[in-house]
């Protein structure tokens, strides 16, 4: 069976044909001679593709025109208005560049992040105000990466496509398969949302993409579905996803983790109800102490874990848990399979291996 043309592609193939046509095309010549168009198994199924594509061509502001059909034929046509469609040319100010600047640094991974630093590149090769990142020093948008759910999410919108995926919830850790219409990705609250119709429960819904475990599988046909265009996602999200805010106490050496500095203030850690040793705060004289306001621990704690000893976690307790969980799992990773810790006894085997990692400084 022949692939299936990715919906953006056919929509970028019906843009060159509708531009480049002389006077019209009418539907008979787009369907057989724009690519994408064949995989329509019907009529009926063309004329939805088709209808569905116009549709989104014109929501993109791209002018697709009904040209009426010569004489007495009732065959309408259609051409995209050259003119009307050329770009007009690009003059960002100083701080409308800065803040394109500061949106490329959103994408920290893989996801879009070649394109959206392509893009940049071409705006400022135009002539744009070169000093726009000097309005925009100091400053990053702080959101997690989008990690490997975003693309096939983004893909599945386009195609209007379900998807499959296995979630933990956020309340109770309950671990289960969903199936969601897509319709939106958004970045809210440092996190990235997918919102769509859960077809178990028939009802819009939002699911954190860190909570997803594992692939991102499509199922079902391209087109099945379309997307509201009333759909709100900022409210479907609400404020379920919002954990309340607490208090780290952090333990820091000199001119590091700046940060997390600008984030927090300062704090004694002799005195502090979020410290569960005070003697351990009072053995780290030598740092300074803050408190940094956080909702999720488990994204603080992959953030803190990634300055390793240049932060020490003095309290809450579960946030130094995560924080040690997985400074330990990096450590593992040094190891040689069944190879144990330094200063593991010998001959003492895996079981002194873990006893080792459970008795080995907690400070975190």
């Amino acid at each position: 069976m022949p692939e299936q043309t990715h919906p953006a592609e056919r929509l970028l193939n019906l843009v060159i044909a509708l531009v480049n046509t002389a006077n019209r095309m009418t539907k008979e010549q787009i369907r057989s001679s724009v690519a994408g168009y064949a995989d329509a198994t019907s009529d009926d199924a063309f004329e939805r593709m088709f209808e569905r594509d116009k549709d989104s061509l014109r929501e993109l502001g791209i002018p697709v025109l009904t040209v009426a059909g010569s004489g007495h034929s009732d065959d309408v046509g259609y051409r995209i208005d050259q003119e009307a469609y050329a770009l007009r040319p690009v003059d960002l100010t100083a701080a409308e560049l800065g803040v394109l600047s500061l949106a490329v640094q959103f994408w920290q991974d893989k996801a879009l992040r070649t394109d959206a630093a392509r893009a940049l590149t071409k705006l400022r090769a135009v002539g744009s105000a070169p000093a726009g990142t000097d309005l925009v020093a100091g400053l990053a948008p702080r959101v997690r990466p989008a990690g490997d759910a975003f693309g096939p999410l983004l893909d599945a919108i386009g195609a209007r496509q379900a998807v499959t995926f296995t979630y933990r919830a956020a309340n109770t850790g309950e671990v289960r398969d969903r199936t969601l219409e897509p319709w939106r990705l958004l970045a809210r609250g440092g996190g990235w949302y997918v919102v769509g119709r859960d077809t178990d429960r028939g009802a819009p819904r939002s699911f954190r993409l860190s909570r997803i475990q594992g692939r991102v599988r499509t199922t079902g046909a391209a087109g099945a579905y379309d997307i509201p265009a009333d759909v709100d996602a900022a409210a479907v999200v609400g404020d379920r996803h919002t954990e309340p805010t607490r208090l780290a106490v952090l333990a820091l050496r000199p001119e590091r983790a700046s940060a997390l500095r600008a984030r927090g203030v300062a704090a004694d850690p002799t005195d502090d109800p979020d410290v569960a040793d005070p003697r351990s705060a009072a053995a780290l004289a030598d740092r300074d102490v803050v408190r940094v306001p956080f909702g999720s621990a488990s994204e603080l704690a992959d953030e803190l874990a990634g300055y390793a000893d240049a932060v020490v976690v003095l309290g809450p307790d579960d946030l130094r848990a995560q924080v040690l969980q997985r400074l330990r799992a990096a450590a593992a990773l040094d190891r040689a399979p069944g190879e144990a810790p330094p200063g593991t006894p010998p001959g003492a085997g895996a079981a002194a291996t873990v006893d080792a990692s459970e008795s080995e400084d907690d400070r975190g």
